[in-house]
């Protein structure tokens, strides 16, 4: 059975797979033609992609053995098939390096960039000092990069190209891209001239194509989640007020005051228990994926 990638188009986690497979000389036959619907309804209707990833994400990897799941973990696999293949490191020490680099580009620059990229796209509710902590986070990543990179290394890890460098620029490359502007990345000379590089290798340039730095911030969008994310946040800022209340009003009680709800506060709160049931939980996991 040969490797087969499902993910839908320019998903840039799938790119680590691929890219890594080009340099492993490992097939994969990329199958991009999934769609958001067709993962939904395979999700809600049937149990084909279920059993691929019970979180209904893409990309998955098939493999003869079964299939594997998260960007880094696929990557791995494919790096290791190849005998020979130095893409995670020639010795233990390389090989610990090489974790700790993956480890931070996904802790301290995906993860970070995420929270700068998705608001603007309207995948949440935006926040303009929350994206001002958000870019400092960035710019505190960006000059830990540069200060390694500044010693003088073309890779990460040794003198080649490794899967550090490959889960490195792919998650760059969605703040390149997306958010990250010439006037923003010029204070990180070194990792401008990292990243430039390792795209316009041929490995890279066959699925990543021509990759041009965005001259600047998108404009907001309000999508479908925004509006659920905005409604919600109202929702949930009226019931920690309504909390609040209730506390300073037993407060009260303690002193000779009520602590009785009138029947119009009680209108209310059976108003927003009902706007609640008929949408999303604000303590779902997904808001961990917006900055609010």
């Amino acid at each position: 059975m040969a490797l087969v990638l499902r993910n839908g188009q320019g998903n840039k986690n799938a790119y680590k797979t691929l890219v890594g497979a080009e340099y492993c000389g490992v097939k994969v036959e990329h199958v991009k033609e999934f769609k958001r619907s067709d993962k939904t309804h395979l999700f809600l209707n049937g149990h084909v992609f279920v059993r691929r990833n019970r979180l209904g994400k893409v990309p998955v990897l098939e493999t003869p053995e079964g299939p594997i799941v998260e960007s880094n973990a696929m990557a791995r696999y494919v790096a290791k098939l190849k005998d020979g293949s130095t893409l995670c490191g020639s010795s233990v020490y390389e090989f610990a390096q090489i974790e700790y680099w993956m480890a931070f580009s996904t802790t301290e620059i995906d993860e970070v960039l995420t929270r700068w990229v998705y608001p603007r796209m309207g995948v949440g509710v935006y926040n303009a000092f929350s994206e001002q902590v958000v870019i400092d986070f960035m710019k505190n990543a960006l000059h830990s990069l540069n200060t390694h990179l500044a010693r003088g290394y073309k890779y990460l890890v040794g003198d080649r190209m490794t899967l550090a460098d490959i889960v490195m620029t792919c998650d760059l490359y969605l703040g390149f891209t997306r958010v990250m502007t010439k006037s923003f990345t010029c204070e990180f000379r070194h990792v401008e001239e990292y990243f430039w590089n390792l795209v316009g290798q041929p490995a890279f340039k066959k699925f990543l194509g021509e990759v041009k730095q965005v001259e600047s911030l998108p404009e907001m969008e309000v999508g479908p989640k925004c509006k659920f994310f905005l409604q919600y946040e109202v929702i949930d800022a009226v019931k920690r007020q309504r909390k609040n209340q209730k506390m300073d009003a037993h407060e009260e009680g303690g002193r000779g005051g009520t602590n009785q709800m009138t029947e119009a506060e009680k209108i209310d709160e059976q108003k927003l228990e009902a706007h609640e049931a008929e949408g999303v939980n604000l303590s779902g996991p997904f808001l961990g994926a917006c900055v609010v």
